[in-house]
């Protein structure tokens, strides 16, 4: 049987608890509670030390905006591939640089309720999604 720290409970506040999630607030995974958050579950934002010193950077919005504008101008039914905003946003020779960060963009953009990341016409979850993805606008 596994150690479980115990942390006591002063008010309740930033308990959390076994089955609680949240997002990442940079590359937008899914974070699940643990025993060692206990005492501050409220105020874990990032999902490691890695997310944490990168930061959402400037990029990552123009990104964000970039998805949202490609999914505007397009049919409502419509979807684009990530690498449709990263080419709107970088280089001809950068793009492929921004391809992580622009699916990153669109976890964040999952977690906020404005798009759905699908797999052969199906919603997906987006932490747990590999190989090709398409972004649409999320249905009611």
């Amino acid at each position: 049987m596994a150690h479980r720290q115990r942390v006591k409970a002063e008010d309740g506040a930033g308990q959390g608890g076994p089955g609680d999630e949240k997002t990442c607030a940079v590359c937008g995974r899914r974070m699940e509670w643990r025993a060692k958050w206990a005492a501050n579950w409220n105020e874990v934002r990032y999902c490691s030390d890695a997310c944490r010193r990168r930061g959402v950077t400037e990029v990552d919005r123009r990104l964000e905006s970039a998805i949202l504008e490609l999914l505007a101008a397009r049919a409502a039914t419509s979807s684009i591939c990530p690498s449709d905003a990263a080419r709107a946003v970088g280089e001809e020779d950068t793009w492929r640089d921004l391809m992580e960060p622009a699916r990153q963009a669109a976890r964040r953009l999952v977690a906020a309720g404005e798009v759905e990341i699908t797999q052969g016409g199906s919603v997906v979850d987006p932490s747990t999604a590999k190989g090709p993805i398409r972004i649409r606008r999320r249905r009611a």
